[in-house]
């Protein structure tokens, strides 16, 4: 290539698990399947930028900018990424590397900012690999090598390549599924999901006191591991097959009990796991009594944090606002949420 400096960009959505991937073993590879919606509107957007070097080192030279501040600590976590991958793209150590990263939501609060940012930099990082080698992958290649590479990482970041309703890990029942990559989960295209909406609850912008990743080297020598293992493959089963038969109460009696046995997982972990908030608290009761009162089929999860997710159908969206602006906006840091639905997935901001 020539000496002129080449810019990719590609914005990536975050993710919200309704079964979700909580322990983990040796190279990013998950102890349980998980199951997620893709978001339309949280998304992270990285410009990766590259130069030839000029001197001949093989050491790998990056810098990364979070809205236009260099970060050691992403510096940091993407050059282990990249050294990491250095026997597969050796060519990362030959330019110059500068990230450019932006959130338009809270990150390190539970709202999976680490798998839209990492997916958003794994597709920065093949499109480098066609422009650089001059091989161009197929569709299907191109995105099945940038969720391997977003998984490593952060696993729930190999679900952000997607968009819909996307499966990670070896499913029996999910033909082509494994551990090493996400794959798009295809339901009826009757189904009330594809319209599905998400009302995020911002009950704290602050950075959470246990990173996902402590959390999951936590499970390692959990009491519950194995039982857990148990509970999350038996939901899937029952997920997968409630999507399949548009069986609304079953998607939302799995999804809540996988959002509190993951804080269950959490609190008995250690002292500093317990990331629910009193307000979050409130929340699901109020989310409760207003599903019992008004029969509709909405429901709630929670990622690793205290905010919440209320799940609902686009058909159900002038009684859910109404209830979100009255009754539960008050138990949010400053009253604010987030409007959100099912996105269709990554989107290339440059040529």
């Amino acid at each position: 290539m020539s000496e002129e400096t080449i810019t990719i960009g590609w914005r990536a959505p975050s993710n919200i698990a309704l079964i979700k991937y909580w322990g983990k073993r040796a190279n990013q590879l998950p102890e349980n399947g998980s199951l997620s919606i893709t978001l339309d509107k949280s998304t992270t957007t990285t410009y990766l930028s590259f130069q030839k070097k000029k001197a001949g080192d093989q050491n790998i030279s990056l810098r990364y900018f979070f809205h236009g501040v260099q970060q050691s600590q992403f510096e940091k976590k993407t050059r282990e990424l990249l050294n990491s991958l250095l026997t597969e793209m050796p060519f990362l150590a030959d330019y110059e590397l500068v990230f450019k990263s932006e959130n338009n939501f809270p990150h390190s609060t539970g709202i999976a900012s680490s798998a839209s940012s990492m997916s958003a930099l794994a597709l920065c990082l093949v499109s480098m690999e066609e422009k650089v080698t001059g091989n161009q992958l197929k569709h299907e290649d191109f995105y099945q090598r940038g969720s391997i590479i977003a998984r490593l990482g952060s696993g729930s970041a190999s679900r952000s390549l997607y968009g819909g309703i996307v499966t990670w890990g070896t499913i029996p029942s999910i033909d082509q599924s494994s551990d090493d990559y996400a794959t798009p989960f295809l339901f009826p295209g009757e189904s009330r999901l594809n319209r599905v909406m998400d009302i995020i609850l911002i009950v704290s912008s602050k950075e959470k006191a246990v990173s996902s990743s402590k959390g999951h080297a936590l499970m390692k020598a959990h009491p519950y591991r194995e039982g857990r293992k148990d509970q999350a493959n038996a939901n899937m089963a029952e997920i997968t097959n409630a999507i399949r038969n548009n069986d609304y109460q079953t998607i939302a009696l799995i999804s809540e009990n996988e959002a509190l046995s993951l804080h269950a997982l959490l609190m008995t972990s250690g002292p500093e796991g317990l990331l629910l908030k009193p307000d979050t608290l409130h929340i699901i009761e109020e989310i409760k009594l207003f599903r019992e009162t008004s029969g509709l089929d909405l429901f709630y999860t929670i990622d690793a944090g205290p905010n919440v997710h209320l799940i609902y159908y686009e058909d159900q969206r002038e009684q859910v606002l109404s209830f979100v602006r009255q009754t539960l906006s008050p138990y949010c840091e400053g009253g604010q949420w987030i409007d959100d639905k099912i996105g269709s997935g990554p989107i290339q901001m440059t040529s």
